[in-house]
């Protein structure tokens, strides 16, 4: 899944953003794109599940294509 988020605009906000998604599945697969401000997350888990958490996290996603 793709997720874009806006307020990602530091490495601090790309780890706590990694964090939040690890905290949902420790097996995920995330890839962060600091630049264009989007995360790849390769899970079983529901896309429920991870933008739950990152909105706890402050870190409110939307679903890219």
């Amino acid at each position: 899944m793709n997720l874009h988020i806006e307020n990602m605009t530091c490495g601090g906000c790309a780890r706590s953003v990694t964090a939040a998604i690890k905290d949902v599945d420790p097996a995920a697969t995330v890839t962060v794109d600091l630049a264009s401000k989007r995360v790849h997350i390769e899970s079983a888990q529901p896309a429920e599940r991870f933008t739950a958490a990152l909105d706890d996290a402050g870190f409110p996603p939307r679903q890219d294509p």
